[in-house]
């Protein structure tokens, strides 16, 4: 009897089937849920063409003014949230870090509040230090280093767990203390990394620093929504641009640090 290969057999089969017939049903159900307009989709050409001719020429009389300041607020809470963010979760990451803390009750609290902080998005942040400390760049700034906690303490942590144990066990077998372990051991071994997560979350953090504005955050986001509201489309567009700008720029400024530091 000749035996026939095959790539899966009956239940690999089966289960690929399911999964497809998953993966559909949910993006049917997701449109009907969403409830899409066809003739909003028809008419989208024509009313972004002509929301861009409201934007054309951009006047840049209106950089000079509010946009200038605004865009300069925006990296300053992008740069002093994520200062804020490292001297926070650079502790919790070392206290969730299993080889370095081996305490389970506190491995378990640090990694709950970088999950927490994780999962409440920028936005969620603002509004609620928004509360707090009233509309305006502290409420932006205060968002942006909680929102960066559980990035950087997880992504340190986890570079503290992957750390070669030669240099770690020689350190302790000479009596050296935790602040030793960390200092000799540790720190050679994740700088790179550590200078790495610092500068990417830099980075995301000016992108998101541009919109926390729209609910009153501070930065060019409330420059944004002010001129949104009052239809202003060339001062709409140089603030756009402006955004744009500044995001490559950074990006440009980072990969050149990298080059140097790393």
């Amino acid at each position: 009897m000749n035996r026939v290969w095959e790539r899966y057999s009956l239940s690999q089969r089966l289960v690929r089937f399911g999964f497809y017939f998953l993966f559909v049903a949910a993006v049917v159900q997701s449109i009907r849920s969403v409830e899409v307009i066809p003739e909003f989709l028809l008419d989208a050409p024509e009313q972004m063409a002509d929301l861009f001719s409201r934007m054309w020429p951009v006047d840049w009389a209106h950089y000079s003014g509010s946009v200038h300041d605004a865009l300069i607020e925006t990296i300053h809470i992008a740069t002093l949230g994520t200062i804020i963010s490292v001297l926070l979760a650079v502790p919790i990451g070392l206290l969730a870090a299993n080889n370095l803390t081996p305490n389970r009750l506190i491995n378990t609290l640090a990694r709950l509040i970088l999950v927490s902080s994780r999962s409440v998005n920028s936005l969620v942040w603002a509004l609620l230090f928004i509360a707090i400390f009233g509309p305006g760049p502290l409420a932006g700034t205060m968002a942006i280093a909680f929102r960066s906690i559980g990035f950087v303490g997880k992504l340190v942590g986890e570079s503290v767990e992957e750390a070669q144990r030669g240099s770690i066990e020689a350190l302790t077998s000479v009596g050296a203390s935790t602040g030793a372990l960390i200092q000799y051991g540790y720190w050679p071994q994740i700088k790179p990394a550590f200078w790495s997560i610092v500068l990417l979350r830099w980075d995301i953090n000016v992108r998101e620093s541009a919109v926390l504005g729209l609910v009153g955050a501070g930065g060019i986001g409330m420059a944004l929504d002010t001129a949104l509201n009052l239809f202003q489309w060339d001062r709409v567009a140089v603030i756009l641009i402006s955004i744009f700008v500044i995001v490559i720029l950074a990006e440009i400024l980072i990969t050149r640090i990298r080059q140097k530091i790393l």
